[in-house]
This record gives structure tokens, C-alpha cells and sequence, in this order.
């Protein structure tokens, strides 16, 4: 992972809930869907709260959704603004979160205890570039888990964004056109790999702003990251699409039996 990504997420932590249409909102929905979504693969519901270590929960939109939903939730993510920002936005909603900052490649050395579920939303897994770096992740998370625990992951469509690689994203337009944001993508020419340049525009005051940061994923598909999490002793691994759960991107559960 390179230091680009620290910096893309520090850089973004104070704007972030402006990528939403409205950033409180979010939080309710995907505290609701993703509730939904781990209860109904949980292989022994615990009656009391179950525990959920987020391991990329940025500013905390996910995290804090969940724990609204009785999860007990420990939110950690590489970058000291983001995590910092969570804990802040779950205190004044009356949200208990234990925060830290970790590398989800040394959650096993970084975060203490085991956990029911261990979650990584939002796209944040196809940072790590090569299959060294996403065999460390897969282990790192498999390490937190209590045994019959699950992995929980969302990332975008790459299997169907690999056959056109698209050049950007739909501007999306919020406050009555006053703020648009949008994404350029420019792909390495031999490889699934692109670099993201990210862009939030508001009106301030009758004149533009722009805020741009940049950083670079890869392309990861599902097979493949399905082979790594059987690499790292994973078991029934399911992919469950939009379609099928109501969520805007791909979600893959696994298990940990051992």
C-alpha cells in the first residue's frame, strides 16, 4: 500500500460525509442493511451484543450505522484524521466506539481480542496492489476472528468495470447543483491498476471550490479475491450482488471454521 493512501484519507477525513447526498442518512441505511445482511449469515447469534472490529471505518459511517443496530463495535483505519473524526461524530450522536488506528495488514499485532465479525466497507481493500499485500490482509482478518466468526467485505464491480475500464464517474449533484462530485480514472496501461483522482466542487459563497486528492486501487476481481481468502483459510466464501441485498456494491461473506 503506498503512502499515497494515508495521505488521500487524511486529506479527505474532514470533507468525507460530503461525498453522500446526506451523510446522516447513510449512516441509518447502511447500519440497517448491513445489519440485515451479518445477522442473517451469523452461524451462532450470540444473545448478547455482538462484536464488530471495522478495520477501515473512516469517519466512521458504517461503524457508528452498526452499532446503532447493538453491535459492539471497535472502528480502526490507517488514517489518524479519519479514526479521529469517527470517534468525534460517534460521541455526539451518543454512540459508543472503541477507535484506534491500524493497518489491516497488522490487525493481528495492532488490535487486541477476537470478534464475531470483522468488516471492511467502501472499496477500501483494492488499495493493496499486490497479492502479497492482500494475502496479509486476508490473515490479519482471519486472526481476529472467533472461530464460526465472519469476514464481511464490500468493494466495487470490478469484474464488470474491467471490461471497459471507464475513464471517470457519473458527477453526482447534490444541493440543488451547488455541489457535484466526481472521480477521474487513469488505468495503467499492462495491469488492473488505476489512479483515482478524486474531486469535490461546492459553491461557497457565489464562487467554486475544488478539492482534489488522488490515489491508486486495483481492479480486484472476484475470483481472485476469492482464491486469497481461501489462501488464508477461509470457507464458504459467497458473493451477494446489488441486486440480490440492496447495497450499492458487491458484498463477500466467509467464514472461519476451524
Amino acid at each position: 500500500m503506498e503512502e499515497s493512501v494515508l495521505t488521500f484519507y487524511d486529506h479527505l477525513a474532514e470533507d468525507y460525509h460530503l461525498i453522500f447526498e446526506e451523510w446522516t442518512r447513510a449512516i441509518s441505511w447502511q447500519g440497517e442493511t448491513l445489519s440485515r445482511i451479518i445477522r442473517s449469515k451469523l452461524t451462532n447469534p450470540s444473545t448478547e451484543a455482538t462484536t464488530l472490529l471495522d478495520c477501515s471505518c473512516g469517519i466512521g459511517t458504517q461503524a457508528i450505522g452498526l452499532a446503532k443496530h447493538g453491535f459492539k463495535v471497535t472502528a480502526t483505519d490507517l488514517s489518524p484524521a479519519s479514526v479521529a473524526r469517527a470517534k468525534k461524530e460517534a460521541a455526539s450522536l451518543g454512540i459508543e466506539l472503541n477507535v484506534g488506528v491500524a493497518d489491516f495488514r497488522s490487525l493481528a499485532k495492532d488490535v487486541s481480542g477476537l470478534y464475531d465479525v470483522v468488516l471492511s466497507a467502501d472499496n477500501a481493500i483494492p488499495h493493496l496492489l499486490t497479492d502479497e499485500d492482500l494475502r496479509k490482509a486476508a490473515s490479519n482478518m482471519y486472526a481476529k476472528l472467533h472461530n464460526e466468526g465472519i469476514l464481511v467485505v464490500t468493494l466495487r464491480d470490478y469484474d464488470e468495470l474491467v471490461k471497459s475500464k471507464p475513464k471517470a464517474t457519473e458527477p453526482r449533484i447534490f444541493d440543488q447543483g451547488k455541489r457535484m462530485i466526481f472521480q477521474v480514472w487513469d488505468w495503467e496501461e499492462t495491469s488492473n491498476i488505476y489512479l483515482t483522482n478524486h474531486f469535490i466542487m461546492q459553491e461557497i459563497d457565489g464562487e467554486w471550490k475544488t478539492k482534489h486528492n488522488k490515489t491508486r486501487y486495483r481492479a480486484l476481481l472476484r475470483e481472485e479475491f476469492s482464491r486469497i481468502l481461501i489462501e488464508a483459510g477461509f470457507s464458504e466464501i459467497e458473493w451477494h450482488m446489488p441486486a440480490e441485498t440492496g447495497y450499492y456494491q458487491p458484498i463477500v461473506t466467509a467464514h472461519k471454521k476451524m
